[in-house]
């Protein structure tokens, strides 16, 4: 795929201090010192996704491609795929200890640290990926993460979204909420709680576990992201029931995680080396799945036999109900926490307001072609 480059190496510093939103005093604790000199540099980025999945994974990729070409190849990222140098469950913890300098990831793998991380990524029934841009850059989203992130020595950068996500692969249809009972599923972060709610044996697995939990009947469904991927992993293969919407992934955003004493040595230019490509890399993301997903969607509907199935307006209702009722109960016991949720749900009231007005509107009518 060819890239239209967001900035050239000449003007790419200036075009990048706009992308430093939020970062305060961060974004220039290299000194005064730091700004003349321009070391050669070898970072490590370790992720939690597997290289086969070569759009999410590949972010962390076009991000260190670009960081090289802007400082003329003296700053180098070399990027690991999940489980090469630590688990995809063990990013977040790693940059914090400064083994590695950088990682990527989806913040919501370690709401067991602070449940509060998964407005860093998604939470069930919130921001699709423009809303959550908007909140990042726009509202108080880069100020409040990297407030919370400051606790784990790290500074954060936004670093891809897939979009709103399919509902996942289940070997048996699930028409009504009783259907839920029992069913043994892979799904992690706040859409697992909605699930256990519902009566479902939760299971975290990584990206590569799925496919073999699915085929021993570990688990009778999973959900990754959609056709482009899901296609890669193979779970059509076995589970041909294929659920819309991912209603607990929307727009799910994933960061670009660095050690705050690391990011503190680099130069000012290479920080916005860093600044500029993390956007660039977050814009390819979006922009790559909404090219691969829809040819991936035909080849399965029409060659493998999977059925498209929505889910139910019950399981749709009763789902948000739950959700609702989980932030609440989290935001009533954690001010902090209470904090992130108001500002992130004030914006989710406000955008759906504009978005379902205009945009909805729009889509519901012309993307129905025999409407």
């Amino acid at each position: 795929m060819k890239r239209r480059h967001f900035v050239t190496k000449a003007s790419f510093a200036g075009a990048a201090g706009a992308l430093l939103v939020g970062c305060g005093a961060e974004a220039g604790s290299g000194g005064a010192a730091a700004v003349q000199t321009r070391p050669r540099l070898n970072w490590r980025l370790t992720s939690s996704f597997p290289r086969s999945l070569d759009t999410i994974f590949g972010a962390a990729e076009v991000m260190a491609k670009r960081v090289s070409e802007l400082t003329d190849g003296r700053f180098s990222i070399r990027v690991f795929p999940a489980g090469e140098l630590v688990p995809f469950n063990q990013v977040l913890e790693t940059v914090q200890r400064g083994t590695v300098q950088m990682g990527h990831s989806a913040s919501y793998y370690f709401t067991g640290l602070n449940p509060a991380l998964a407005f860093d990524c998604t939470v069930p029934f919130g921001l699709n990926c423009r809303q959550y841009n908007a909140w990042m850059y726009y509202g108080e989203g880069l100020e409040l993460t990297r407030k919370m992130f400051s606790d784990f020595n790290i500074i954060n950068f936004p670093g891809g979204n897939t979009g709103v996500q399919m509902g996942g692969w289940f070997r048996h249809q699930v028409e009504t909420l009783a259907d839920f009972r029992g069913l043994k599923m892979r799904i992690p972060g706040f859409g697992g709680q909605v699930m256990a709610e519902l009566g479902v044996n939760v299971q975290v697995l990584a990206g590569g576990e799925i496919y073999p939990a699915l085929e021993r009947g570990v688990i009778d469904a999973a959900e990754w992201s959609g056709p482009y991927d899901d296609e890669k992993l193979g779970f059509y293969q076995i589970a041909k029931n294929y659920y819309y919407p991912g209603w607990w992934e929307p727009g799910p955003g994933l960061s670009f995680y660095i050690n705050k004493d690391a990011w503190a040595t680099l130069p000012s230019d290479y920080q916005a080396a860093l600044a500029t490509a993390s956007a660039e890399a977050s814009q390819d993301m979006m922009a790559a799945y909404d090219a691969k997903n829809p040819v991936a969607l035909a080849k399965l509907t029409s060659a493998e036999g999977v059925v498209l199935r929505p889910f139910s307006n019950d399981v749709m209702r009763r789902s948000r109900e739950i959700a609702f009722d989980l932030l609440a109960a989290e935001a009533a016991k954690d001010p902090a926490y209470r904090t992130m949720y108001e500002s992130y749900d004030k914006w989710r009231k406000a955008s759906n307001k504009w978005l379902s007005t205009s945009e909805n509107t729009y889509s519901n009518f012309a993307m129905n072609e025999e409407g």
